[in-house]
């Protein structure tokens, strides 16, 4: 595991007797990172989110934790995440400060005052008497967080925490996980099954679907897939691209698999590229824009979910 690998999963794969819920996958996460799971409900992200967390074991493959992976190691390692895998099973009756003392006592957390840290980090210390059948559903999310947040977690893992939040609730979660990522440096690890509730929050991206990871890449790397650029089909994509840098000094573009060019910020100089490129006896088969959204880009990795679900 090199230095700044945090989390480093090899062929994991989890089965529930005949049920495969989780095919082997492998994914390693870097300290700072905000990584997005991202697939459709039944995917395979809970099954690999309640591995890492302990509340599972693999049936095969090998798991590293901050550069652990005895069982002794990762026991030890695990007290380094905050992990809200599935709803956690607060009191309805009692308030948020006491369904956070009742877990602190029951995880052997030591010092009231990381109940009080907690709350103060999610914005929930005016809460005062109201019990937790009266929060909306995004202090409920947050009172998820705060437990969380209870050991001073170096890595969170977070399952589907902004399912269900209207607008306004998805911003103050993606805020409050920015903030603690950027004054906090904890790394994170979140599930959900819309990619567009990921946008400005995610720095990396994991794709399932049906247990396999289909896709990992970068923030910018999405940003580069699903935005508008302009498609070339060249003849010598090396001596095209020398020319375009010559031309274009702020160009930012990537050569394709299939020696296909991809111009991502000079859609309006279309014409002007065509005409360097001929002007200089580049054959050019082909110059189209292109573009695909958020939700078209992840229908077109995991395919549509089932009429009735």
């Amino acid at each position: 595991m090199q230095a700044n690998t945090i989390l480093m999963a090899n062929q994991l794969s989890k089965q529930y007797g005949a049920f495969t819920a989780l095919h082997p996958v492998s994914l390693s996460i870097t300290k700072g990172e905000i990584v997005g799971l991202v697939g459709k409900n039944g995917a395979g992200k809970t099954s690999l989110l309640k591995m890492i967390a302990g509340q599972t074991m693999p049936t095969s493959g090998e798991l590293e934790l901050f550069s652990q992976s005895t069982p002794e190691g990762l026991m030890q390692a695990r007290r380094r995440i905050g992990a809200i895998v599935e709803k956690p099973s607060f009191y309805s009756d009692m308030t948020a400060r006491q369904n956070l003392e009742y877990y602190r006592i029951q995880r052997g957390i030591p010092g009231k005052v990381s109940v009080d840290a907690a709350l103060q980090e999610v914005g929930l210390t005016q809460t005062g008497r109201k019990k937790f059948k009266h929060f909306s559903l995004g202090m409920k999310q947050r009172l998820g967080i705060a437990l969380a947040l209870m050991n001073h977690p170096d890595l969170l893992v977070l399952d589907e925490p902004i399912n269900g939040l209207d607008p306004m609730g998805i911003i103050e979660i993606r805020e409050l996980l920015l903030k603690l990522n950027r004054e906090k440096q904890i790394t994170m690890l979140i599930s959900c099954h819309v990619l567009a509730e990921m946008q400005n929050l995610a720095t990396a991206y994991v794709f399932i679907d049906q247990g396999k990871i289909v896709k990992a890449m970068t923030a910018q790397q999405l940003e580069e897939n699903c935005s508008r650029y302009i498609r070339l089909v060249v003849g010598g994509e090396a001596r095209a691209v020398a020319l375009l840098e010559d031309h274009f000094p702020d160009i930012r573009y990537s050569v394709q698999a299939d020696k296909s060019i991809h111009v991502f910020n000079l859609l309006d100089k279309a014409d002007e590229i065509n005409r360097v490129l001929v002007s200089n006896n580049v054959r050019l088969f082909s110059v189209e824009a292109k573009g695909m959204n958020l939700e078209n880009y992840f229908v077109s990795l995991v395919g549509r979910p089932a009429a009735n679900g």
